[in-house]
Formats: structure tokens, C-alpha cells, sequence
């Protein structure tokens, strides 16, 4: 009611729903995602991590820390160590393992360089490791099933023998994507609320685009 002299009609809940699946919006908050990540520059040294979202008020964290199940949505962001931004941003409602495919690809997409990159050990099997090649240094730590993971291992046990110390300082900044993530769901709350999938993929990428915006105010 307080906004409609402003926009000269009348602004109810749907009308801000409907925001959530509107293409034109969706590609100006996509375009200042970028222009965000242009202004400030990145470094190309990167960590990721994935995360549960519930879309029910009952299931959290402390309830369900498995966060499993059709309660939970699944996101993949990946974060410039330098600027603490996020330069890709993936959203799944069938695992963990899509939201990260989808968030290198939107890197990809923007033309984000990846140097560097942490991941933790659900992120360890040898098909991850082929996605990078050579060129990108990759830290991350096998699961227990040590026996299978390929001969993409091969350059990064090299680098564990040469320096386990530098090797595990590297990777140990990994944590920085838990603390955005921490970040994120104390001010922007651990719950999506939309009901269409479109809508929730739509709500992730509006608090990837917040937590970017608010860590410009930070530094400046």
C-alpha cells in the first residue's frame, strides 16, 4: 500500500512472486553479476563448496544436517579468494554434484580464469580432476577409497610430497566458502521460500548477487 503512489498501481505479494520468473529481470541481476565481477577484478585463485537450502521453516540445519531429501535444495558457489565474490553459481534440485557443474560453467561462461581451486572430498573422484587439466592446480583431500582415484592423482600427490605444509595451507583456505555461506544465510536467511523451481534457481542467484554486493561496501 505504501508503494502504490509510487508506482501508480497497486503492488501485492504475487507481483513481487511473479519477479522471480521475469526473463528481463533475470538478465539484468545476470548482466550486474558480471559487471560487479569486472569492476572489482579477479584473481583466478578459487574455492568452492556446496551447501543445502531448506523450503520448508521445519527442516534446518540443526534438525537435519544431512540435508537430504525433497526439503532441500542444493548450491555450488564458487568464490574469488582475493575479493571474496562469487564468480559462478549453481542451483540443483537433484544433488550436489549438478550445482557444480553448473556454477563452472557459468565461470566459464563469463569468462572467469580458474588458476587455483579448493574443493573438499566429495569433490575428490578422478572425473572431477579430468574437468581441469594440467594448467589449474587443484586442492583437495581423497576420500577413504584412496585405492580408486586414477592417475589424475598423479600431479597432486606430487605436490603433497614436495610440501605437505604449503600443500595444506592452500587447501585449508577452503574455508572461506564456508564462511560466506555463513555470510549468506545470516543476512539473507537459510530458507528459500518460492514454490516453482524457476523461481528458487531465480532467489539462489539473487543472494549470490547480494553477497557480491555487500563485499564491495566491505572492502571500500
Amino acid at each position: 500500500m505504501l508503494l502504490q503512489p509510487l508506482f501508480d498501481t497497486a503492488v501485492s505479494y504475487k507481483t513481487v512472486e511473479r519477479l522471480y520468473s521475469d526473463e528481463e529481470v533475470m538478465l539484468v541481476l545476470h548482466n550486474l553479476f558480471i559487471l560487479l565481477l569486472k569492476d572489482e577484478g579477479v584473481s583466478g585463485d578459487m574455492t568452492g563448496d556446496g551447501t543445502g537450502y531448506s523450503v520448508t521453516v521445519t527442516k534446518h540445519y540443526r534438525s537435519d544436517p544431512q540435508k537430504k531429501g525433497r526439503d532441500y535444495k542444493y548450491v555450488f558457489r564458487l568464490m574469488d579468494l582475493k575479493t571474496g565474490m562469487y564468480v559462478g553459481n549453481g542451483y540443483s534440485t537433484i544433488s550436489e554434484m549438478r550445482a557444480f557443474h553448473q556454477a563452472l560453467e557459468m565461470a566459464k561462461d563469463i569468462g572467469i580464469p580458474i588458476n587455483t581451486l579448493r574443493l573438499d572430498k566429495y569433490y575428490s573422484s578422478h572425473k572431477v580432476l579430468q574437468l581441469f587439466g594440467k594448467d589449474i592446480s587443484v586442492y583437495v583431500i581423497p576420500k577413504k577409497n584412496i585405492s580408486k582415484i586414477g592417475l589424475e592423482w598423479t600431479n597432486v600427490i606430487r605436490k603433497i610430497l614436495e610440501s605437505p605444509y604449503i600443500y595444506m595451507k592452500a587447501y585449508f583456505k577452503r574455508n572461506l566458502s564456508e564462511s560466506g555461506f555463513s555470510f549468506d544465510k545470516r543476512r539473507f536467511g537459510g530458507i528459500i521460500r518460492q514454490k516453482r523451481e524457476d523461481r528458487q534457481s531465480m532467489a539462489i542467484l539473487c543472494i549470490g548477487f547480494l553477497h557480491n554486493l555487500f563485499f564491495i561496501r566491505v572492502q571500500s
